[in-house]
């Protein structure tokens, strides 16, 4: 019998470094002799970003100047020269750039759709602001077969085949503020209109199809509503709306409230999440799946739990300083096998950058690690690390990368005097297929680091095996008003905020100062 033909190569994993010289290509993970190699060497921009398929690379090198590049061969595809360039934006599929210029009439059409291949302006429209809500003017769903526009009191759509049609055709949706297009296969827009005259705020979801947009197949309305943010699912099944308002009546919370609703395409679900605790929504992320979701929710400690597109809890995560959470979009083969579907809990920003490591298929905890200060963080397209980036001007000092392992062993380290932006370069999760890789990755190389007061790192030789391991259980939160009161006692009585016999270095300092102001005035007062 012969054997089946082998399955090609994954691509390797890169990383975009963007830097004040300019922005970079690294070869890895791995790395060898623990140094990334660089594809490309710095070169000079104000910013860079990959298409969602990775197959390009969009450089503003100047403020009137626009390069993409092909991110194979690092090659220049095409340049722009347009003055006054505002904003940017790339296609999912690499196929067309937008252009946001600064309007010097009402008359002068401002955002300039490029076909890249051939560099020709493809459409031309007038915008007069932008804000997150309506950049890009023009969006187009995953494969680019649908482009839609907001416009005022309706949607326009395009057919991305051919621009010079004009748009094809109009949903007419009064007081409409945002819109957001479905992932593939299917078609979908959910369309956001605001409160308005003792009107509640809603969201309703309609088919791209023209011939069936005469009423929406979802629809949900809420009271104090400010603003939302809506997220389609792998299938275009459902749609998870946080919607958020400035102020809380409870007086529970200054930064006012939130409340997570779904809607699904089939009309099976059509209201509240339930969440087990009161306060705000952290964050929330669908599954590469589509069919889990997992969301971070409560006042702090705050609570993450797993459902499904029924919204069924499937699993908690228990509580503790968290308010990110980010799946491992696994390759094809994951699923297929169902070896591991990994998430990572964790608490930036103000928190202390606490992180957990879960494989929920088991209902384990993998590990546990800390990167404080993180600003970024994303898996790899592999699923075998998992990133975080402290950048500038969100933080000035501290500036780098980490790069871990699935469960949470530090697997690469590298600092910075800047660090704008670090990206992995997306790529499809069926490039990847050897699931061994992903354990013999594991047991890598991996850097430990420096102790710090109050922690003890794991030492490699004490990791649990996967057999009989027990989850470790979750260290309880304290506040930081509790963290800062016992540093004021040590320094003022003496005593050691870590709870160890030995004195803290202020608490020893203010104690030598105190015994030399003795001698002093026991010598004053021999004389």
């Amino acid at each position: 019998m012969a054997s089946p033909n082998p399955p090609p190569s994954p691509p390797p994993l890169e990383i975009l470094i963007k830097e004040p010289e300019g922005f970079s290509i690294w070869t890895g993970p791995p790395f060898p002799s623990n140094q990334p190699p660089s594809k490309l060497s710095k070169t000079q921009c104000i910013s860079s970003k990959f298409s969602e398929d990775g197959s390009k690379i969009i450089v503003t090198k100047a403020e009137s100047l626009i390069t993409i590049y092909d991110s194979k061969t690092l090659k220049e595809i095409k340049s722009f020269e347009i003055p006054n360039i505002l904003a940017s934006s790339i296609s999912p599929c690499g196929t067309f750039l937008q252009i946001f210029q600064k309007a010097v009439n009402h008359q002068e059409k401002n955002v300039s759709l490029f076909d890249i291949a051939s560099g020709n302006v493809v459409l031309q429209l007038f915008q007069k602001n932008m804000t997150r809500a309506t950049w890009p003017v023009v969006k187009f769903n995953g494969d680019e077969s649908v482009g839609c526009r907001l416009a005022t009191n309706e949607v326009q759509f395009y057919d991305p085949g051919d621009f010079s049609k004009g748009f094809v055709n109009r949903l007419r949706v009064q007081g409409v503020a945002a819109v957001e297009l479905s992932k593939t296969p299917q078609s979908y827009v959910a369309v956001f209109v605001p409160e308005s005259k003792g009107m509640p705020a809603s969201v309703q979801i309609f088919a791209c199809g023209k011939d069936l947009q005469s009423q929406p197949i979802a629809r949900r309305s809420f009271f104090r509503c400010s603003t939302v943010q809506m997220s389609w699912n792998n299938g275009s099944t459902g749609l998870l709306i946080v919607v958020q308002a400035d102020v809380d009546k409870t007086n529970q919370s200054y930064y006012g409230e939130s409340k997570l609703n779904y809607l699904t395409t089939d009309g099976s679900h059509d209201g509240l999440v339930p969440l087990r605790k009161e306060g705000p929504v952290h964050d929330v992320q669908w599954s590469s799946t589509g069919k889990e979701f997992a969301v971070v929710y409560g006042f702090m400690p705050a609570t993450a739990t797993i459902f499904d597109k029924k919204c069924k809890p499937l699993l908690e995560l228990g509580s503790g300083p968290y308010n990110t959470i980010r799946f491992l979009f696994p390759p094809i083969w994951f699923a297929l096998i169902t070896f591991y579907l990994v998430l990572c809990l964790a608490g930036f920003g103000n928190l202390p950058g606490d992180m957990a490591f879960w494989d929920y298929m088991e209902k384990k905890q993998l590990g546990t690690t800390k990167a404080e200060c993180s600003v970024t963080s994303e898996w790899s397209p592999d699923g075998r690390y998992f990133m975080t980036a402290t950048t500038a001007p969100r933080l000035q000092v501290d500036n780098g990368v980490k790069i871990f392992h699935h469960n949470g062993n530090l697997y690469f380290k590298k600092m910075f005097g800047k660090l704008f932006q670090a990206d992995w370069k997306p790529e499809s999760p069926e490039m990847f297929g050897d699931i061994e890789e992903l354990v013999k990755s594991v047991d890598s190389l991996k850097i430990e680091e420096p102790k710090s007061q109050g922690s003890k790192l794991k030492q490699p030789g004490s990791k649990a095996t996967s057999g009989n391991a027990q989850a470790q259980k979750p260290a309880a939160y304290r506040p930081p008003q509790a963290k800062a009161a016992a540093a004021i006692q040590a320094e003022l009585l003496g005593g050691s905020s870590l709870g160890s016999g030995e004195m803290s270095k202020n608490a020893l300092k203010n104690k030598k100062k105190r015994e030399k102001q003795r001698e002093k005035k026991a010598a004053e007062g021999a004389s």
